[in-house]
């Protein structure tokens, strides 16, 4: 029985102390490959429930902002317009 919980004192930190490398490894590998970084060529840039299910959404997409309803029945495009501007892009 003491060996046993020798083994599980020892192990068991062990084993988590692994577990907390991988991700932070993990982590490490995502941000050197650009994985997740502000190279994604769409942005959800608002969204607005209208009712239990039936969402709104503008995304963005190439210089352009689309609106976009979702339903269960699936998306449908409502309107296109130019983007603007962000205001953290201005400077503001």
């Amino acid at each position: 029985m003491a060996w046993y919980l020798f083994k599980l004192l020892i192990l068991l930190p062990l084993i988590a102390a692994m577990v907390w490398g991988c991700l932070k490894l993990a982590k490490v590998v995502q941000v050197r490959t650009g994985v997740g970084a502000g190279s994604k060529s769409i942005r959800v840039v608002e969204t607005t429930m209208l009712s239990p299910t039936l969402k709104l959404a503008v995304i963005e997409f190439h210089g352009r902002e689309i609106l976009v309803s979702a339903s269960r029945q699936g998306l449908t495009r409502l309107a296109e317009a130019p983007a603007r501007r962000r205001a953290v892009e201005d400077g503001e």
